[in-house]
C-alpha cells in the first residue's frame, strides 16, 4: 500500500496552473486522496473554528446560504444545523460525491459547480455566503474575476463572510504555495457590485483575515 503524499496539492496546482486550468487540480487531488495516495490539507473531519463561533451567533431562520468550495461537507452541515437551507457547492466531483455519501439523510443540497462560472441563477440569490481559503488557492492571476463572482453571488439585505491568510503576517519570501496569501486590499476589493465592507479584521493571532459583507 502506498504513503499519502501530504504535499501532493502543491505538485497538482502546479501542473493544472501550467495547463492553464486553475481549478482543475481539485478533482485531481480529491481523486488521489480516494486511492489513499494523496491527502487533502483542509479536510479535517469537522467544521472551520472560526465559523462555528460565527454560526452560533447568526442563526438562519430558513434562509439561503451557499458555501463556496465545500469540500466533504462539515462546513455547510454546520449552517444547515444553523437553521440555514444551505447549497455547498465544489469543483471536484469527487468532494460532492463524498460530501453526499458522508451525509446521506442531510438536506444541504451539494452540487458541482465552478466559482468562475457559477450558474446564471445564482447571481444575487444568496441571504449568505461563505467563502474560506478557497480563492486563494487560485493565483493572484485568477482572483479578480472569482472575486467579483463572490460578489455577484449576495442577496439583496445578504452577509458574505470571506476568510483567508493574511499576507501582512506572513514572511512570503518563504512562504511555499498554495495557498497564496491574500492582502488587505484584495480583501477590500470584493466591495463591488452593490457590496459594502461591513467588518475587517483578523483572527488566529493576526494568521488570517475575517471579513464581512453586505448588501
Amino acid at each position: 500500500m502506498s504513503t499519502p503524499d501530504p504535499i501532493a496539492d502543491r505538485a497538482l496546482s502546479r501542473a493544472s496552473l501550467a495547463d492553464g486550468n486553475p481549478t482543475g487540480w481539485f478533482d485531481q487531488l480529491y481523486t488521489a486522496a480516494e486511492r489513499g495516495e494523496a491527502v487533502v490539507p483542509w479536510t479535517r473531519g469537522k467544521p472551520q473554528a472560526d465559523l462555528v463561533t460565527w454560526a452560533a451567533e447568526h442563526p438562519g431562520e430558513g434562509r439561503r446560504a451557499l458555501v463556496v468550495g465545500s469540500a466533504l461537507g462539515d462546513d455547510p452541515e454546520l449552517l444547515s444545523a444553523a437553521g440555514w437551507a444551505v447549497t455547498g457547492f465544489d469543483v471536484a466531483p469527487t468532494a460532492v460525491k463524498a460530501a453526499r455519501a458522508r451525509f446521506p439523510e442531510s438536506t444541504v443540497d451539494y452540487v458541482v459547480a465552478d466559482l468562475l462560472k457559477p450558474p446564471g441563477e445564482w447571481h444575487h440569490a444568496f441571504d449568505l455566503v461563505v467563502e474560506i481559503m478557497n480563492i486563494q488557492a487560485m493565483p493572484c492571476d485568477f482572483r479578480p474575476a472569482a472575486l467579483t463572482s463572490l460578489a455577484g453571488l449576495v442577496a439583496p439585505g445578504g452577509t458574505l463572510v470571506v476568510s483567508e491568510v493574511a499576507e501582512e503576517s506572513t514572511d512570503v519570501e518563504t512562504w511555499v504555495s498554495p495557498p497564496w496569501p491574500f492582502s488587505r486590499a484584495e480583501i477590500e476589493s470584493i466591495a463591488q457590485d452593490g457590496l459594502r465592507l461591513a467588518d475587517l479584521g483578523t483572527v488566529r493571532d493576526g494568521a488570517r483575515h475575517w471579513a464581512t459583507f453586505t448588501r
